[in-house]
């Protein structure tokens, strides 16, 4: 065969693979935003697509897809279940309500913003989005109408720290999935994703609301119905109604929201936890991890204190940890039974499902992707346009996070892609890869995002407000990630 033939049926299969990999990414997206297919079985149906197109067997795209479900579960679903157990022990005990109120109530209105933002990040580490969304929202409204205050500018603080949290910051799915496709070392993303989420939610939390408090005249809207959704059922929201009966109290408001997150009222606590030891439970896993990723830049092998670090610092062993801990200093300690911390518990684990079908599909198109060999084709093509792995992360999950509105596929997309370039990258890089990803992830949230129409309706928002205030927000993060990331890319 002359070099010429070897070159024309070399770019023949790299078309074909290109066309492959639009075409299942373009299913994917048609499905889940036209179709309104769930996600996990879009991407089982991309899957199929890619494998097809890109040439390889039936039975291999088969195979190629178990084992990337079997993978990514095995490595990622134990811990997302035990940061679930977690934020239910945080939700359920009154936790979060404790947070909020020791730092809310001894601070001046001036800084509320801050404060607002720094809870939030801190609740936010093992809450899902969503949830901690419920637990605030109710909250944020209630500060903002003792303090006079803008909503917006108390409110869009919270709204960044826990988006930027649960875009960078493990354990929440997306970051944990990035940092298992690429290979990352967890304890090291968890210390790179901690640094770059502290100027990510100064700048689009209290900076950004409070210019935008200033422009967008929003009016407070009224309380939280009592089942946690707006007046008529209709999801949730905010409450408008014609008649005034009076605004509950900051403790029926507290109770409301722990019983719309922890469920039923036979599991309320029968006192509060203490504000320490709620921290201290929350900080456990993060701390463990830190430790461990400090030993291992600061400390020899075979060292003992290293050696102890690493399996404690091990994050099935952390979050194992913040589970067994969270059963006494937020189960037992504010009144809990043993049937009813094993309730919560239980009962934190149903609500998780949907998440871990998505993020399991989503290891298995990823492995197809891999299989099929388009990883290799984009590394080839991020080489010859001498393009940052970083920058590629970045606009690559951006791209499928404005085609379908989740977070979590564009991350486990755009990891997929771009996997076969970190083998070739230091571990500080690749770590800082699955941060890149992380922040493209949340660009510019809008109508096909299930997030964005939440805050709509808890803010009582209009369709062009919710874009000038919260895509806004979720840009502004997206952006600031992505430089932090490249100046820190320049120092370690």
């Amino acid at each position: 065969m002359t070099v010429l033939a070897a070159e024309a049926l070399e770019t023949a299969g790299d078309t074909r693979l290109i066309i492959a990999a639009i075409l299942g990414i373009a299913t994917v997206v048609v499905l889940i935003t036209w179709l309104k297919v769930h996600p996990f079985l879009a991407l089982i149906l991309g899957s199929a697509v890619l494998g097809a197109v890109g040439g390889l067997a039936a039975g291999d795209t088969v195979v190629s897809f178990q084992a990337g479900v079997g993978a990514t579960v095995g490595n990622v679903g134990l811990l997302i279940a035990l940061g679930a157990m977690i934020g239910g022990m945080l939700a359920a005990s009154g936790g979060a309500d404790r947070v909020v109120a020791a730092f809310v109530d001894h601070v001046s209105a001036r800084r509320l913003p801050w404060a607002m933002a720094g809870v939030a990040a801190l609740i936010g580490i093992p809450l899902f989005f969503e949830v901690g969304v419920v637990l605030l929202v109710p909250i944020v409204l209630l500060v903002a109408r003792r303090s006079r205050l803008p909503v917006l500018l108390v409110g869009i603080p919270a709204l960044a720290g826990l988006s930027v949290l649960h875009g960078l910051v493990p354990p929440h799915p997306g970051p944990l999935v990035a940092i298992d496709a690429l290979g990352a070392d967890l304890g090291r993303t968890l210390l790179f994703g901690l640094i770059a989420a502290i100027p990510c939610v100064i700048i689009a939390g209290p900076v950004f609301g409070t210019w935008i408090s200033r422009r967008l005249d929003l009016p407070l809207p009224a309380t939280v119905a009592i089942d946690g959704g707006p007046a008529g059922g209709q999801g949730p929201g905010p409450v408008h109604s014609g008649t005034d009966l009076g605004d509950p109290t900051e403790t029926e408001q507290r109770a409301t929201v722990t019983q719309t997150v922890a469920g039923p009222a036979e599991v309320r606590p029968k006192r509060q936890p203490g504000l320490g030891a709620t921290i201290i439970t929350v900080l456990l896993p993060v701390l463990l991890m830190l430790l461990r990723a400090i030993g291992e830049l600061t400390l020899d092998e075979g060292n003992g204190l290293r050696t102890a670090l690493d399996i404690a610092g091990t994050p099935v062993v952390a979050l194992l940890a913040g589970v067994i801990l969270s059963m006494f200093t937020l189960g037992t300690a504010v009144g809990f039974g043993r049937e009813q911390i094993s309730s919560t518990l239980g009962g934190s684990l149903p609500g998780i499902a949907g998440i871990l079908l998505i993020v399991a599909a989503g290891g298995g198109f990823k492995q197809v992707l891999v299989d099929a060999g388009v990883g290799d084709l984009v590394g080839q093509a991020a080489d010859d346009l001498n393009l940052s792995a970083l920058v590629l992360g970045w606009l690559v999950a951006v791209g499928i996070r404005l085609a379908t509105g989740s977070a979590t596929v564009a991350t486990i997309t755009a990891a997929g892609i771009v996997a076969p370039l970190a083998a070739g990258l230091d571990s500080n890089t690749v770590a800082l890869l699955a941060l890149a990803i992380g922040a493209g992830s949340l660009f510019f949230s809008h109508v096909n995002d299930a997030g964005f129409w939440l805050v709509k309706e808890y803010f009582g928002m209009t369709v062009g407000q919710t874009i000038k205030s919260w895509s806004v927000m979720e840009t502004i993060i997206s952006v600031v990630g992505l430089v932090v990331v490249l100046l820190m890319s320049v120092i370690v």
